[in-house]
């Protein structure tokens, strides 16, 4: 009997399954309850080694209370599924427990990013392959590897507690042109848009290749030019994007920089990035800084490393492994002023690969990366093993960015990895408050560890504890499961034991931020963000308080529509971070309200300390200054032949 093809088989999946009208229509569950206290036992301020995740962590997301999905490359990892080795698992933090996944086509450098209704995408890869990461003959299934052409896919899975959900790849909402490297960024209204990448794989881009467009999910139409990625060949693969506040998307590739009208189709040029390449494969540490009441909601985007190649230097004809990685950290607030502004401190050591997370406590971790190299690997004498990177970093740091000029670094009781996490690893944050950090493989196909290769294969999994992880952490009940743009305040109600200490102290500064955790892939996390929430309080003479809490800004491009963590957060502690929904969980614009005012703060004589005498009240602008980019734009008006022209 004739075995029905690869293709076949998904089709039939694919209309069981029914997706495409649930989408962009439907509202994803919001996860279960918030637990009170961390069910994990961890050392704060220590990486440990917890489990393994049965394939090489590429690309990871939270996707539920207990759940972080895991999707390699197609490759010969020691995990089965379907009678094939499997490229993708979902991982049970609390029992250290997998299940093998079928991700169906090849996810080799896919992009990925969340829907407004909770339903998380996977885009682009590269062509099926066999032994050795080498193309197959057949890219419709067949032995070894039973894997299909990932160019054009889009993947789709929301994300469940029960092991239920599957990934789901359905050729009827692939995209029309393929993307290997294209980055994913969550809009206004909950769609996605998809930008960039190249057709066929390789070290870095190059015009016979090259992608320089932008296209949307739910789609709008054919992919549209854009003139930067034309422009900043060859290192332009994964561009840093951001939605800023003004609703431009802020774009970063090579050298390059932009601030992009999407919605008009504009571009507007800015001056190049300093001292060095951020993008892949320079993969600088990058993120979007907490926006709060204090700095109006203004978005800060910070760069920390990469390497300062130029165009001409991308070629493998010399040991790139070998060459220092940058240590400089550049910002720029995109939406207040387009010009670069030094960190004013460096690195320890310079820094590839490396990967920021965004605590709840309002600082960020940076972990994993090399000191010398690039991400990439291949088969060069000069590669160790197949590895452009050499010296792995092993010491985590901490980054203030509220601390003076100087200052804002550390690695005082930050601990060390314990295993190198180079190229294809990544990083998340969990509701408790740890980071979950897997993957290493510079390697065309899975190799062993202890094969005696440098770099080999890394599927284990650890945790980095913060500070905070041991604490006792503040418990506050009816936290709401959704969240709305502007509308009706509400009240947290906190007892004493929640307070962790006196309440002149801590209750001025407890606040409610929300955070989402991102995409993890090549060293940054696709649409990681962090808001606080405007709030004020009222403390009571027998030591228990509320907070008044605003519903997020009237702004839907402060933070998308779709799945957030809530935290609340006490003298630094944070709760126990539970799931909500942003906005309407709906794909669509959202609706937007005008902002209650809170009442002013209050302390009773008998709470207050020195120094406080309870006078904040909050209300804090949440618009923030914007500048007008109405003049010297670059109009998109075509595909082929668009040249940028420098404009500021």
């Amino acid at each position: 009997m004739t075995r029905p093809s690869r293709r076949s088989s998904t089709l039939k999946i694919a209309k069981k399954a029914a997706v495409a009208a649930a989408t962009v229509a439907s509202l994803a569950a919001v996860p279960g309850a918030r637990a009170a206290q961390p069910t994990y036992t961890g050392t704060a301020g220590q990486f440990t080694l917890v489990g393994d995740a049965g394939v090489s962590a590429q690309q990871i997301f939270l996707g539920s209370n207990n759940k972080v999905y895991v999707i390699d490359k197609t490759e010969n990892n020691p995990v089965s599924v379907a009678g094939h080795p499997a490229w993708a698992t979902e991982y049970d933090v609390n029992t250290n427990q997998i299940r093998a996944m079928d991700v169906i086509s090849n996810t080799f450098c896919a992009g990925g990013a969340v829907l407004g209704n909770g339903t998380w995408l996977n885009v682009g890869g590269n062509q099926a392959v066999t032994w050795g990461g080498n193309t197959a003959a057949s890219q419709t299934g067949g032995a070894p590897y039973d894997d299909l052409d990932g160019g054009k896919s889009i993947r789709l899975l929301t994300p469940c507690e029960d092991q239920s959900c599957q990934w789901v790849d359905n050729p009827a909402l692939y995209m029309t042109t393929r993307r290997w490297y294209p980055t994913l960024e969550t809009l206004e209204d909950g769609s996605i848009i998809i930008i960039g990448g190249n057709q066929w794989g390789g070290f870095v881009n190059d015009a016979g290749q090259n992608n320089p467009t932008y296209e949307f999910f739910p789609s709008r139409g054919a992919p549209v030019g854009l003139n930067l990625l034309n422009d900043t060949l060859p290192a332009n693969l994964f561009p840093l994007t951001f939605l800023l506040p003004s609703g431009n998307l802020f774009i970063q590739t090579n050298w390059a920089a932009e601030i992009f009208d999407y919605k008009k189709n504009v571009e507007y040029r800015i001056g190049e990035i300093p001292h060095s390449v951020r993008t892949y494969p320079g993969s600088a540490a990058n993120v979007m800084l907490p926006l709060t009441p204090a700095n109006g909601y203004t978005a800060t985007i910070i760069f920390c490393g990469g390497t300062n190649l130029q165009p001409d230097q991308w070629t493998t004809n010399w040991a790139i492994a070998a060459y220092p990685a940058d240590d400089t950290c550049v910002r720029i607030s995109p939406d207040v002023s387009q010009d670069w502004i030094d960190e004013g401190e460096t690195l320890p050591d310079g820094r590839s690969m490396g990967n920021f997370i965004l605590l709840p406590d309002e600082t960020l971790l940076l972990t994993n990366g090399a000191n010398t190299g690039t991400a990439g690997y291949g088969n060069n004498t000069w590669a160790i093993g197949h590895s452009y990177a050499d010296n792995p970093l092993m010491q985590g740091l901490i980054y203030d960015p509220n601390k003076p000029v100087g200052s804002r670094m550390t690695t005082a009781n930050v601990g060390k990895l314990q295993e190198e996490r180079m190229y294809h690893s990544s990083a998340v944050l969990l509701l408790d408050g740890s980071v979950w950090i897997s993957g290493s493989n510079p390697n065309p196909d899975y190799i062993a560890p202890n094969s005696g290769v440098r770099y080999p294969t890394r599927t284990s999994v650890e945790r980095y504890f913060p500070w905070y992880y041991d604490k006792t952490r503040p418990d506050p009940q009816n936290l709401p499961s959704q969240l709305g743009y502007g509308g009706p305040s509400w009240d947290i109600n906190l007892t004493a034991a929640d307070l962790l200490g006196p309440m002149g102290d801590n209750l001025p500064t407890a606040k409610v931020v929300i955070i989402r955790t991102g995409f993890s892939t090549h060293a940054f996390n696709m649409g990681q963000r962090y808001v606080q929430l405007n709030s004020t309080y009222t403390g009571n003479d027998d030591g228990t308080a509320v907070l008044h809490v605003q519903q997020l800004p009237p702004n839907a491009a402060i933070l998308p529509p779709g799945p957030a963590v809530m935290y609340v957060v006490v003298n630094g502690v944070p709760s126990m971070g539970q799931w909500i929904m942003v906005g309407s969980g709906q794909i669509g614009t959202q609706t937007v309200a005008a902002v209650t005012d809170l009442p002013a703060s209050f302390m009773p004589a008998s709470q207050q300390t020195t120094g406080n005498n309870g006078n904040n009240n909050g209300n804090k602008s949440a618009a923030g200054k914007m500048v007008d980019f109405s003049m010297g734009a670059i109009a998109l008006c075509g595909f082929a032949g668009l040249v940028a022209a420098k404009l500021f």
